[in-house]
């Protein structure tokens, strides 16, 4: 008979702990203390498997707020996510991620976000994929000739040290426009977009520059091969995306300019005069989402069009959300139980993926994992769910 495996907090004395667990799970040797001080998890909800006294396994959730199309939701940001090769199929990871939703429903925090490193396991927790990235290379050995007249107003080089007092107010804006981010406090910026090295992502290149424009900016760092390698861009217009990256296509003895986490909804690629000199590398799913709180979520956000459905909603993992719903959509949205016939019959992990308006839910009626009922519903609840921009989040945890 197998020893009893206890779901419990992880205490600040087990953080060490976390981090050993993490570099043994995803295969990652740590070179300094320095490094290792950026792996540890901070100000998070810390979920730990332990057999015995042993940890094996651990589930972090970091409190944040995501922005949603009208709105900004408490969220829990999940991350550290862990069992240990010796612990595997023993219920361990369900049990931690159903503990976990359990203390974001308590606590009030509607979504749940996470970086799959692995994402065939994911939609059992009834997590949908919600935004998809691309990775960008421009050939800036020549000069980059774009078709948008460039904002010529004057760009600056501010200190990173204070540079989140600058950039917060743009990218707070942006966040208003294109939802799918998070909202970044002092110590987000400075750990997570301005840290002086990143030997995790971008090994051997310089601490990071931070290149600014009335309204918009770049952070970006550079290596002795001539890379440029692109952090963060806001650009409030198209015509300051092109200042931006023209600035950063120009830089002296550079020769590439790489973008690895950008929106499906580029404009770059659009904007070059030669389109070869700009290439997408990759697309591939990036964000995925969790309604922990369906009509709470619903509710929330902001909708194109007016209409009602009733979406009858299948989630064996959080009950509360199981049954049909009423969903009102508008100006004034709301989202109630109700016995009446559904025009939609859908998993949590599927409403999760069309929420942002990044998934049509046409797409997954043709896929076959959503059944509609209704003629046109799946269309009609796309009218409903569009935005202006692609979803999207560039902020790792």
């Amino acid at each position: 008979m197998g020893t009893v495996i206890e779901i419990r907090e992880i205490p600040e004395s087990d953080v060490g702990r976390m981090v050993d667990l993490a570099c043994l799970v995803f295969h990652v040797r740590i070179e300094s203390e320095q490094e290792r001080d950026g792996w540890r998890v901070r100000r998070a909800e810390r979920i730990g498997a332990y057999d015995g006294e042993a940890l094996a396994g651990q589930v972090a959730a970091i409190p944040m707020r995501l922005a949603v199309p009208g709105a900004f939701l408490d969220c829990s940001a999940v991350t550290y996510v862990g069992v240990l090769p010796t612990h595997r199929r023993r219920g361990v990871l369900t049990s931690m991620m159903d503990r976990m939703h359990a203390y974001a429903a308590a606590a009030g925090r509607p979504v749940a976000v996470l970086w799959a490193s692995q994402g065939a396991i994911y939609g059992r927790y009834g997590y949908g994929l919600a935004t998809r990235a691309i990775t960008l290379e421009v050939d800036s050995s020549r000069p980059l000739e774009l078709r948008t007249v460039p904002d010529e107003r004057p760009l600056r080089l501010v200190d990173p040290d204070s540079a989140a007092e600058v950039l917060g107010p743009m990218h707070m804006r942006a966040l208003a426009a294109r939802p799918g981010g998070l909202v970044r406090d002092d110590e987000w910026w400075r750990r997570g977009i301005l840290p002086a090295a990143d030997p995790e992502t971008a090994p051997g290149f310089t601490e990071p520059r931070v290149v600014v424009h009335p309204a918009g900016y770049a952070v970006y760092r550079t290596n002795e091969e001539g890379t440029v390698r692109v952090v963060d861009l806001v650009a409030e217009t198209p015509a300051v995306e092109a200042a931006l990256w023209r600035y950063l296509a120009s830089i002296d003895l550079t020769r590439r300019v790489q973008a690895t986490n950008r929106p499906v909804d580029e404009l770059l690629p659009h904007m070059a005069a030669d389109p070869d000199q700009v290439v997408i590398k990759n697309d591939a799913g990036a964000i995925w989402l969790r309604l922990i709180d369906v009509p709470g979520a619903l509710a929330a956000r902001s909708w194109a069009t007016a209409d009602t459905f009733v979406l009858e909603v299948r989630d064996d993992r959080v009950p509360a959300n199981e049954g049909r719903w009423r969903l009102a959509t508008g100006t004034a949205p709301a989202c109630d139980r109700t016995a009446g016939e559904p025009d939609l019959t859908l998993s949590a992990a599927d409403l999760a993926a069309v929420y942002l308006g990044g998934t049509r839910a046409a797409t997954l009626v043709r896929v076959g994992v959503v059944t509609e009922h209704t003629p046109g519903a799946a269309a009609r609840l796309d009218a409903a769910l569009a935005v202006p921009l692609a979803p999207y989040m560039n902020d790792d945890f």
